[in-house]
């Protein structure tokens, strides 16, 4: 394979479509080996320890989980930031940090 070739297989669209259609093929592959089973009334539908399953109708409060996804988004930017961060700029790391512990105190103020 040339360089051109190379290059058009590992473009994110193509290799996605790539594995997908590698994933489809898998599927068909294995679905003919897979125990086929008898049709049932009830062999769709989910199983829970013996249990029929009921919807659940509680409601998820996702206040302590906000500050937590912040936490991690601010730390993973600063983080990404600073690993390509040129060496010459030493004071630009130290700002974004500085930025970064400024706002993380913002977020987990009480």
């Amino acid at each position: 394979m040339d360089g051109l070739t190379n290059y058009i297989l590992l473009l994110p669209p193509v290799a996605f479509i790539l594995f997908l259609l590698v994933s489809f093929g898998l599927s068909a592959l294995t679905r003919l080996f897979s125990a086929k089973g008898k049709e049932a009334a009830g062999k769709e539908k989910a199983y829970a320890c013996g249990q029929e399953n009921v919807l659940n109708r509680v409601q998820p409060d996702y206040s302590e989980f906000f500050p937590f996804a912040f936490f991690f988004t601010i730390m993973h930017v600063v983080v990404l930031i600073i690993a390509t961060a040129p060496a010459g700029i030493l004071w630009m790391a130290m700002l974004y940090i500085f930025v970064a512990v400024m706002s993380l105190l913002i977020l987990f103020r009480r």
